[in-house]
């Protein structure tokens, strides 16, 4: 399900390319950390990078989620 007009509180990511997280507020009953799961490693790079950016500059994001975890995002 799509989620519009998201303001991104955190970002967080490990020395392992595919284990990213991120804290997006306004999702209803998901207040915790959200993994980023696209199917490749450049999907959760792009994703990542997308997010870093909304949090820098204090843009929204409308964000895709898919059974509790992020699989795909765009900045309003």
């Amino acid at each position: 399900m799509w989620y519009f007009g998201k303001t991104v509180r955190y970002v967080s990511s490990y020395a392992t390319s595919k284990t990213c997280h991120a804290i997006i507020n306004g999702i209803p009953e998901m207040t915790g950390w959200l993994g980023i799961v696209p199917a490749s490693t450049d999907g959760v790079t792009n994703v990542i990078s997308i997010l870093t950016a909304a949090v820098a500059s204090g843009h929204q994001v409308n964000v895709e989620i898919t059974s509790n975890t992020i699989t795909g995002v765009y900045m309003s």
